[in-house]
């Protein structure tokens, strides 16, 4: 962090003071003069180190992620001019920004189309909905890039810059990104879909795909590149093949040339049989589930191969605490599984989902050593929706059954 401002400085100080008295409601106009020196020269890590502070010293999530769309329009045109190195090619932060180029070239080539359907003045309803329809599924597949910053990006960003909570604001309009989606994909499959809804979605999802672009690429890119060791970016482009990218983009990968654990001999003694690293990791990985385990200390410790996964896990995760890997809105659940588990009133915990008409159970429950002291979590999903449709019995083997 050499060169990012000292917390606790006059100046830093400044800064907290304005965004805290924006949030508490005061004359914007007057703050935004009495602070103004400040303000015209404020950093993207200074940005990120305001929000974290607001977070960390009294004021809701809900509060500060509802006021952080005005401090950021203040703090605009600084951010705008701000200079820093933008990587090229072969540089994860690169594919993300061809990710960022595409979608809004998509929204650019829909948008006449978009005004004419809510203006009424498009013909044909049919059309109109095929024309929606292909727009939020090209839109589907935007999802890949939160997936990426969340799972790669943002663990290794909290690694390497201390003041990262405001990481969790982004991953909330993410998250609204996701239901407005969710909403407008529902509403479309109506022959008559309502247009009060659609308007209102379609606006929603452009207020929240723009802004979170524009923080991406003035905060938290420039802070990332600051920040992050270089050998590390590698690593996070290697970690990338599993999620995948949109839009065609293909990036230069120099692959992993395998693991060296797997090369060894050496067996594992499991108390009721020993096994070798391969034979482990493939035992594993072939389980009809995903695994993932949170040792004592609330860090991400294990998760099993991609064969079966349900959720994206990628290894940036590893040492993460586990209340980083959730949603805000939904951490107050994982914390209280966790509480439950550690102090002993409670070993497991039930939930099922329904994803894209899949049925999806998961499974968490407390790992305890001989002397009962709490070892960790572990979570357990499956796809269970064939499973929930079997009848009667099958004691055949019927390969050849078509």
């Amino acid at each position: 962090m050499s060169g990012f401002p000292r917390l606790g400085t006059v100046r830093s100080d400044s800064l907290y003071e304005f965004a805290r008295r924006m949030i508490d409601g005061e004359n914007g106009k007057l703050l935004i003069g009495e602070y103004k020196s400040f303000i015209e020269t404020v950093t993207p890590a200074e940005t990120m180190q305001i929000l974290d502070r607001l977070l960390s010293e009294g004021y809701s999530f809900e509060l500060v992620k509802k006021n952080v769309g005005k401090i950021i329009n203040v703090f605009f045109k600084s951010l705008n001019e701000n200079k820093w190195y933008k990587p090229v090619e072969g540089h994860f932060i690169y594919y993300l920004m061809l990710e960022n180029r595409e979608v809004e070239k998509i929204i650019s080539e829909v948008r006449p189309a978009i005004r004419s359907i809510l203006k009424g003045s498009a013909t044909g309803q049919e059309v109109t909905r095929i024309i929606l329809q292909t727009f939020i599924k090209r839109l589907r597949d935007y999802e890949l890039h939160y997936i990426k910053k969340e799972n790669i990006l943002f663990p290794f960003l909290e690694k390497a810059f201390p003041e990262y909570r405001c990481l969790k604001l982004m991953w909330s309009f993410h998250d609204e990104f996701r239901e407005s989606l969710k909403v407008l994909g529902s509403e479309l499959q109506s022959a008559n879909p309502d247009k009060e809804i659609l308007n209102r979605e379609l606006g929603r999802l452009f207020f929240v795909i723009f802004p979170i672009i524009f923080r991406e690429e003035q905060i938290v890119f420039p802070v990332s590149i600051s920040v992050i060791p270089e050998k590390e970016w590698e690593e996070m482009l290697e970690q990338s093949l599993e999620t995948g990218w949109c839009y065609g983009i293909k990036p230069l990968i120099k692959k992993n040339m395998g693991n060296p654990l797997l090369n060894t001999d050496r067996m594992i003694d499991l108390d009721t049989g020993s096994l070798s690293p391969e034979q482990l990791i493939q035992l594993l990985n072939n389980l009809p589930v995903d695994i993932t385990y949170v040792d004592q200390n609330d860090e991400v410790r294990y998760f099993s191969g991609t064969k079966h996964r349900i959720f994206p896990r990628l290894k940036a995760i590893i040492g993460r605490k586990v209340q980083n890997c959730h949603p805000p809105e939904s951490v107050h659940i994982v914390n209280e599984i966790i509480e439950a588990f550690r102090g002993g009133t409670k070993d497991h915990a039930d939930f099922w989902i329904q994803i894209k008409g899949r049925f999806i159970h998961i499974r968490y429950f407390a790992l305890r050593n001989q002397q009962g002291e709490y070892m960790g979590t572990i979570e357990v999903s499956q796809d269970v929706t064939e499973i929930r449709e079997l009848k009667g019995d099958k004691k055949l083997l019927d390969w050849n059954k078509k």
